[in-house]
């Protein structure tokens, strides 16, 4: 029988009713899957009590990239044989009821669907006390749609095709969007606007989609991430997904109602199969100038940029 090893492992604990947080650790934790030797397993119990106490002792609780933030650096500083620790937490929206014209001071309601969410990861440096962050944070489940400004044709066609050309559609998608933060200077990561980003970045989206007059999802999708990185220094990249919701006309010939062209308002949804656009817009690498390109010895060197 051929030797085997360990190659990958992580465990913690998943779905703490707080916001919603997820706990995994990686590091010297070998013996316990191959050994049956607990003695360094921090127990899942533990992570959900740290949790809620790091909960209440913390006042970045709504700052949810902040509070991740937090739950790593325990989990990291605190044990020494966790190498690196994984930290999601998801914010659902909850706005305060308007009653009788006023907000309500006690009483809430569930402000749409779309979901606020982060992912820290943060590894212990070997060669260093140093610790790396990486930082993502998104939107999820922004479900929009619109019944104009929405075309697609000029695609290529073959004999398999039959979708038909269109310069007027109901546009609809529920959107997914993952942001990357710029976390290479480690001291400046407490300085990230990460609300105002996040409610802008939501804005932005949702202003694309409503105001351009889209030619295909592709095209929205890219303007939608170029506008986002134009505006925000502090995002490397961004992930979008956009998955088309489908409307088409119902078919009323049969009944003697014409319910086509500019007659048509009456709909009906297509949930499967349907189209799924996804696309990463990332910044991209400054160009070395002439003048920056170096010798070990401090000489120019003269090259073809």
């Amino acid at each position: 029988m051929s030797e085997v090893f360990l190659q990958e492992q992580s465990y913690g604990k998943d779905r703490i009713r707080l916001v919603k947080v997820r706990v995994l650790l990686e590091g010297d934790f070998t013996a316990a899957y191959t050994k049956a030797d607990n003695s360094l397993v921090i127990a899942t119990d533990t992570m959900k009590n740290t949790v809620y106490i790091l909960a209440k002792q913390s006042s970045n609780v709504q700052h949810i990239e902040v509070f991740a933030t937090e739950i790593g650096q325990h989990f990291i500083s605190t044990y020494s044989h966790v190498s690196k620790v994984n930290v999601w937490v998801t914010k659902h929206k909850w706005t305060r009821m308007l009653v009788n014209g006023n907000l309500h001071d006690h009483s809430f309601i569930r402000d749409g669907e779309d979901v606020r969410n982060t992912k820290v990861i943060m590894i212990k440096k070997a060669e260093s006390k140093n610790t790396a962050v990486k930082i993502e944070s998104g939107l999820k489940d922004l479900l929009v749609l619109k019944t104009t400004g929405s075309a697609f044709y000029g695609f290529l066609r073959d004999k398999y095709t039959t979708l038909t050309e269109t310069d007027d559609r109901i546009l609809s998608t529920s959107i997914d969007a993952t942001w990357t933060f710029n976390t290479s200077n480690v001291s400046s990561i407490s300085q990230i606007p990460y609300d105002d980003i996040f409610n802008s970045i939501r804005q932005i989206t949702l202003d694309t989609f409503a105001t351009d007059n889209s030619a295909s999802v592709q095209a929205t999708l890219y303007l939608m991430a170029k506008i986002v990185l134009e505006k925000f220094h502090e995002i490397n990249s961004i992930h979008y997904e956009l998955p088309n919701k489908h409307y088409f006309a119902y078919d009323l010939d049969r009944f003697g109602l014409k319910n086509s062209g500019k007659e048509c308002d009456v709909y009906y949804p297509i949930s499967d199969p349907a189209g799924l656009i996804t696309a990463t817009v990332a910044r991209a690498e400054p160009k070395l100038r002439e003048s920056d390109i170096h010798t070990e010895n401090g000489d120019p060197i003269k090259a073809k940029l």
